[in-house]
Order: structure tokens, then C-alpha cells, then sequence
């Protein structure tokens, strides 16, 4: 497990980014918290990592957006499938050598892939985020320890 605090949504974006920068194809990332928490805020960091040129927000009314970078970004918001068991095809997003990146994560557990990044991201106050990573899987562990504030 790895913990960073970011002072800003600048910096949480920056950490976001560096990851991005090094994911590979059919990387799969949770990210988890609260409303307000900044996941999306996350996200864009994300794909600014990945040179996503579009504009990213939350793909809350549609569950998932795809963008095109160096490899897809499919943005999922599962918040809507909580008491569900519907399955939209997670499985072809998650092989579609691109990058999964699923917001609420804990509404689909048992979809989810064994290997994964997971990421909470906890409100400390309006500014301060305490972002906890961990990995599930040795090329998500590498990626983490190379990360840098």
C-alpha cells in the first residue's frame, strides 16, 4: 500500500498523471471515495498521462466514455449500477488494450479483475487529499514505487 497526501487538485492531478504516463495496455484501475472526493479530478490526470486530448469529466448519465490517447482510455462512473448485477461487458473493456478506469468500483466487485490498481482517494479538507494505491498485481507494485510528489 502506498499513501500520498496532495495539498491541491494541481498536485492530485500530477500524481494521476506520472501514473498514466507509465500504465499499460489492459491496466485496470479502481477508484474509490466519497462524493466530492476528486476521482474525476483524478481521472483527468490520468488521462492527461496518457495524451488524451479531449476535455474528460465524469461519465455519470452514460457509465462509460472512451477516449482516444497512446492506448484508449474507457472511463467508467458504475455509481447508477449500485443493486444491480447487470454486466455491460466489463470483460471486453478490460481486454480492449486500453486502460479501465472505474469510478465506484464498489458497486461491481465481482466483476472486477484479480489484478488491478486499487485507488481511494479520502477528503482531508476542501484542498487535502489522502490517496491510498494498492496494487494487485507486480507491474502495478513497479509503477507505484517509482511515483514521486
Amino acid at each position: 500500500m502506498y499513501k500520498f497526501t496532495t495539498i491541491n487538485e494541481n498536485e492530485t492531478q500530477r500524481l494521476a498523471k506520472q501514473i498514466g504516463e507509465k500504465l499499460m495496455p489492459n491496466d485496470v484501475l479502481t477508484l474509490d471515495g466519497d462524493l466530492g472526493a476528486g476521482k474525476t479530478t483524478f481521472t483527468k490526470g490520468l488521462a492527461e498521462g496518457l495524451a488524451v486530448k479531449r476535455t474528460v469529466n465524469s461519465p455519470t448519465f452514460t457509465i462509460v466514455k472512451e477516449y482516444k490517447g497512446r492506448m484508449p482510455l474507457y472511463h467508467m462512473d458504475v455509481y447508477r449500477l449500485e443493486d444491480s448485477e447487470e454486466d455491460i461487458g466489463f470483460d471486453d473493456y478490460f481486454n480492449a488494450e486500453g486502460v479501465t478506469v472505474i469510478e465506484w468500483s464498489q458497486f461491481i466487485l465481482e466483476f472486477l479483475p484479480e489484478e488491478r490498481l486499487q485507488i481511494n482517494i479520502e477528503k482531508i479538507d476542501e484542498e487535502r487529499r489522502e490517496i491510498i494505491l494498492t496494487p494487485h498485481s507486480d507491474h502495478l507494485n513497479e509503477l507505484c514505487k517509482e511515483l514521486k510528489l
